[in-house]
């Protein structure tokens, strides 16, 4: 090796101390920590979900007749006894396939409108029919996608990775 190959090797030696000391390459340089995806700020509510499910031929959008029947068909999914009514147990089970949690509201003390322990079709029916008022913001008879979304006020403040923030 000449003295010129010398100097250039201690040179690049002293440029990048760590691959002196373990003849390695320099580390890669880590990224900046992601922040990860952020907080949604439109939320569906399970009832809102079923809701949209109910648009049978694709136009994405629900009256309260292709609700009506989209209900009747989910109650007879779960009145397999054809009894037309449902206990609180079943009517959970009827939640938790159609809303996706046993307890996803409507619950079934405010769907049985007569206090009896059982939900009928009508109920149930009458219980999404008040919801469906609710979500029809424009009070057209149609609810859209649009209107079945809703816009979460705390999007930022309490979501997200960091529980520093919430303590």
């Amino acid at each position: 090796m000449t003295m010129r190959s010398a100097i250039l090797v201690v040179a690049a030696l002293a440029a990048f101390p760590a691959a002196a000391q373990t003849g390695a390459a320099a580390p890669p340089v880590k990224p900046a920590a992601s922040q990860g995806q952020p907080a949604a700020t439109l939320v569906v509510e399970p009832v809102a979900m079923f809701i949209a499910a109910c648009d049978g031929d694709g136009d994405a959008r629900v009256t309260k007749e292709k609700l009506n029947r989209c209900v009747a068909k989910s109650f007879a999914a779960i009145d397999t006894a054809h009894t037309g009514k449902l206990g609180y147990i079943a009517f959970a089970d009827w939640a938790e396939r159609f809303l996706g949690d046993r307890n996803a509201l409507p619950s079934p003390f405010e769907t049985d409108a007569d206090g009896d322990n059982q939900i009928t079709l009508a109920e149930l029916t009458a219980k999404l029919d008040q919801i469906f008022d609710r979500l029809d913001k424009n009070r057209d008879g149609v609810l859209t996608r649009a209107e079945l979304l809703t816009i979460r006020a705390t999007a930022g403040r309490d979501m997200g990775d960091d529980r520093r923030r919430r303590r």
